[in-house]
């Protein structure tokens, strides 16, 4: 089922969703079914599973200069979601992404979605290369979501890269996209930003994701923005709850957000980390609770491999 006929029939109810990250390769998937187990108990909508990249790492020759290879930590979104659809009857959406990706390869990877069955997928600009400057499309890549997003839309038409394929058959999905509330990082501003999102949703967006927030009037007020230039799709909460000290600077630096004072505070009286876990919880209740009251589509939860705040928010909420 898409993710806009799971908001359609949940009738105003808010819903629960997660993001997952694929195993470490070399994990067994028994590793992720024991994270995702607990959560089944909320029956989530749908699961979302993120794509990673290829980085670059050095090794030393014998003749002591450092040789640079290519490798994938987290491979296997494709067949990830698949599986995820088997064992817990479930929908899934693959983030998929420009970086390391041609063209050809991004039609490949949609039409092996589309034999799966699944039917969503979120289109991403993605990260950069790891100790890169800057973003750097394939040679035959998209540069940009909005041209990723162009792709998907096409082939929904049928409209494939050799134009002299015959009677081909179109695919059928529900394309996400990410939003910032905050603006991304590389947006001179935030009226840029919501130009470009306007743009996706023009092409065939049929819902936007947050990036993780800690602030709701933040939320309400890219909300807000979005509905006054005509984004009229569903815009869909992202909540990450903080579990590490480290995390007061680490997800500033790496997402490009602010944290509240009032939490940022609280983390900092902390003696450890369970402390810090608990007063994560605390405001993601608290947050989650207000953005129930005011009517979001779902409260979609950033995972990152640890289940326990996330089930203990939800036993909270649903």
């Amino acid at each position: 089922m898409k993710v806009t006929e799971h908001l359609k029939n949940a009738t105003g109810k808010t819903l629960f969703t997660i993001e997952v990250l694929p195993p470490l390769k070399g994990e067994n998937i028994r590793s992720l079914f024991d994270h995702m187990d607990p959560l089944m108990e909320f029956k989530p909508s749908f699961v979302d599973v993120t794509y990673h990249r290829e980085e670059y790492v050095y090794k030393k020759r014998e003749n002591g200069l450092l040789e640079k290879k290519s490798t994938r930590k987290r491979p296997g979104t494709v067949a990830l979601c698949a599986a995820i659809q088997n064992h817990y009857k479930v929908d899934t959406v693959p983030h998929i992404i420009c970086g390391g990706f041609s063209k050809d390869e991004t039609e490949n990877a949609l039409i092996d979605l589309h034999f799966l069955g699944i039917e969503n997928v979120l289109v991403l600009q993605g990260d950069g290369i790891k100790n890169e400057g800057r973003f750097v499309p394939e040679p035959d890549g998209h540069k940009f979501a909005s041209e990723l997003l162009q792709q998907v839309a096409d082939m929904n038409k049928g409209i494939y890269l050799d134009e002299e394929l015959l009677n081909t058959t179109p695919t059928n999905f529900c394309a996400g996209v990410a939003g910032y509330p905050e603006k991304h990082f590389a947006a001179p501003n935030l009226k840029t930003d919501l130009k470009y999102l306007k743009l996706k949703v023009e092409l065939g967006a049929e819902y936007i994701v947050t990036q993780m927030f800690f602030d709701n009037e933040k939320y309400f007020d890219f909300v807000k923005k979005c509905r006054e230039i005509g984004i009229t799709v569903p815009i869909i909460p992202g909540i990450k709850p903080i579990t590490t000290k480290s995390q007061v600077s680490v997800l500033p630096t790496i997402f490009h957000i602010d944290l509240p004072e009032a939490l940022a505070d609280e983390v900092e009286k902390c003696k450890d980390n369970t402390a810090v876990r608990q007063v994560g919880v605390e405001w993601a209740v608290k947050q989650s609770k207000e953005l129930i009251k005011a009517g979001v589509p779902t409260l979609h939860f950033y995972s990152m491999g640890k289940s326990d705040p996330i089930y203990k928010i939800a036993r909270e909420l649903f």
